[in-house]
This record gives structure tokens, sequence and C-alpha cells, in this order.
């Protein structure tokens, strides 16, 4: 029992430091953009070296 006197507040605090970064990101439009991300993944980057290598070509 003496243990939990020291996990429950730790575990307390863990929680509200975590809720306090979440609060922040949030506040700071860390997720304004969350599909940009999942887009640029299907943007084909072999397509884009080749048309500078030709670029550069001619």
């Amino acid at each position: 029992m003496n243990g939990l006197t020291f996990l429950i507040p730790i575990a307390l605090l863990m929680g509200v430091a975590g809720l306090a970064a979440f609060l922040w990101a949030m506040s700071n439009g860390q997720f304004d953009d969350p599909d940009g991300a999942a887009m640029r993944i299907l943007i084909d980057d072999e397509d884009k070296e080749r048309e500078e290598r030709h670029d550069r070509a001619a």
C-alpha cells in the first residue's frame, strides 16, 4: 500500500503532463495539416528526377 502512495500521484502528474503537451500542440498548430503527409507519400520522386535530368540535358 505504501507504494501506491507514490505511484498514484506520479501517474496523475504524468497524465496531466501528457494532456498539457497535447493541448500545447493543438494551440501551436501541430495538427493543422493531417492530410499533407499522407498525400506527399504518393508523389512519385522518380518522375521529378527524370524531368530534371531531361531539363538539364536540353
